[in-house]
């Protein structure tokens, strides 16, 4: 099938699993994850009306904006991000999902201080509390929350999140649960419930999230097929 077509199919899954869970589709972002992927695919998810594309690397991201790949649709960075690189994204991305430390915070007040703009970012949370991945515990996140607020060149749309790779679906559906309170509690108690953004979901269970309440998934692989590692 054809990037368009696969972007075809993963709407109408997203709407059938929005419809069982009482929601409407169109409260659904679909951002494209577009990591090796060329600028051709890129403007073929484009073409065919992705709502965003992400990169998870910043090398790979700065090579296809000077070949224009994502002219035509917003950009978002959804992968780890060093603090020596975030100058590379803030300004490039019009959002910043991996926000997922306190130093990682200040770093991108300080890259959007010096280019006089407003960085709109997700906080991460690190659901599973693995040590090797990024992102905020949950015990965490409200001295995240309070210090985003604090900078007047960041501003909090929402909360990101990667549930543990080796999950079974019943354990995820708790995580993706988790995450959901979470967002809500920390919606209504600092940010006067203005929080739009719950990103959560990517090829192998964006159904699930959205059922669970997400309003922006990331797929990657049901939209541009497998990733060739070399």
């Amino acid at each position: 099938m054809s990037i368009a077509e696969n972007i075809a199919q993963v709407r109408a899954n997203i709407a059938a699993a929005a419809r069982e869970a009482g929601r409407k589709p169109e409260e659904i972002t679909l951002v494209g994850a577009s990591k090796m992927n060329g600028a051709g695919a890129c403007r073929e998810a484009v073409a065919a009306g992705i709502d965003a594309l992400g990169e998870n690397r910043v090398q790979e991201m700065t090579a296809k904006l000077a070949e224009h790949a994502y002219d035509g649709a917003p950009l978002h960075f959804i992968g780890h991000l060093q603090r020596n690189k975030v100058k590379q994204v803030v300004g490039k991305a019009v959002l910043i999902q991996s926000a997922g430390s306190l130093e990682l915070l200040e770093e991108i007040e300080k890259a959007a201080g010096k280019l006089e703009i407003v960085q709109d970012i997700l906080l991460e949370v690190n659901i599973g509390e693995e040590a090797a991945k990024s992102g905020f515990f949950p015990a965490e996140l409200p001295a995240g929350a309070e210090a985003a607020l604090e900078k007047s060149h960041i501003r909090v749309l929402g909360l990101m999140t990667i549930p543990p790779a080796e999950a079974e679906r019943e354990e995820n559906l708790r995580y993706f649960d988790k995450v959901r309170a979470l967002f809500l509690d920390m919606n209504e108690k600092l940010f006067h419930n203005s929080l739009q953004v719950l990103s959560m979901g990517m090829s192998g269970d964006y159904e699930d999230a959205v059922r669970a309440g997400a309003t922006m998934v990331r797929v990657g692989t049901a939209i541009f097929g497998s990733r060739h590692y070399t």
